[in-house]
């Protein structure tokens, strides 16, 4: 018989590795001093990328009371992020500004996507889509994330009002996944983020006028049948340009995610029989 970890003992065993690891980490962050945490009330003189986010998308599996969660949520999150500096050196962390979604905090039960790629409800449920908007416009700059997950390869929802690729999303938990990019840098970036209307609205600045340009996208996107089961494939590459000229392509992300909906009205691929 194979032993059991510790967390997997029982539900106090569990909590206590959790909330273990949570500890362990706010100290490696203590003493490693390189966590971004000052803010600058000011906007940095120059823009390298914007992007909004439509916070209410009306799909027929999320409940509308559900939907207005993650917009209080976001409510909450967005100023804790908004006008940090991350200087040269420094290492953004998500969680570490944000911190823990409690009901005590102001937060409301959103909707979450579990380890095994199902739905669910909890306190905080939303904020993915702030790492994820975070995420995008990372990708276009030169900062380097060194901390990111994203949930289990299935599409769940078909397409509806869709900014950016499939799979280009991120998976957050507190503290355990979070969302990380460092600035290596000689420039100062700084992230503006703030919920409107109908979007969360984010913009990435800079101290200097950034030397190169970036497009993220998706190529080859095909859904293919495999066994009996839909899968959405494809690949997102990054592309730098430098005054109109490629100069690198970086493979960002590989999908071959199972769809769980109907895909009665999609160009379906067979798979070659053998």
């Amino acid at each position: 018989m194979t032993r059991k970890l510790f967390c997997e003992i029982s539900p106090l065993t569990y909590k206590i590795s959790y909330e273990s690891h949570i500890i362990k980490r706010k100290i490696v962050d203590i003493v490693s001093r390189n966590v971004a945490k000052d803010k600058y009330e000011k906007e940095l003189p120059y823009l390298v990328f914007k992007h909004e986010s439509l916070m209410r998308r009306r799909l027929r599996k999320v409940p509308v009371p559900v939907e207005e969660a993650k917009v209080n949520n976001l409510k909450i999150a967005a100023p804790k992020v908004s006008h940090i500096l991350i200087k040269p050196g420094e290492t953004f962390s998500f969680w570490n500004l944000v911190g823990r979604c409690t009901v005590q905090n102001g937060y409301q039960s959103g909707l979450m996507v579990a380890n095994d790629g199902q739905l669910k409800k909890g306190t905080g449920g939303g904020l993915c889509q702030f790492s994820n908007l975070i995420h995008w416009m990372i990708l276009h700059s030169s900062l380097d994330v060194i901390e990111k997950y994203h949930h289990e390869q299935v599409d769940m929802f078909p397409d509806s009002d869709r900014q950016v690729p499939f799979g280009s999303g991120t998976s957050i938990v507190y503290n355990y996944l979070d969302y990380r990019f460092k600035n290596n840098t000689e420039a100062t970036y700084q992230l503006i983020t703030y919920v409107g209307d109908k979007y969360l609205h984010g913009e990435l600045r800079m101290s200097e006028a950034p030397k190169h340009s970036y497009e993220v996208k998706m190529i080859d996107e095909k859904f293919i049948e495999e066994g009996g089961q839909v899968y959405r494939c494809g690949k997102i590459y990054q592309y730098v340009h430098d005054d109109g000229k490629l100069i690198s392509k970086k493979l960002i992300k590989t999908n071959h995610a199972r769809v769980a909906y109907d895909t009665s009205n999609l160009k379906v691929i067979k798979e070659a029989s053998e």
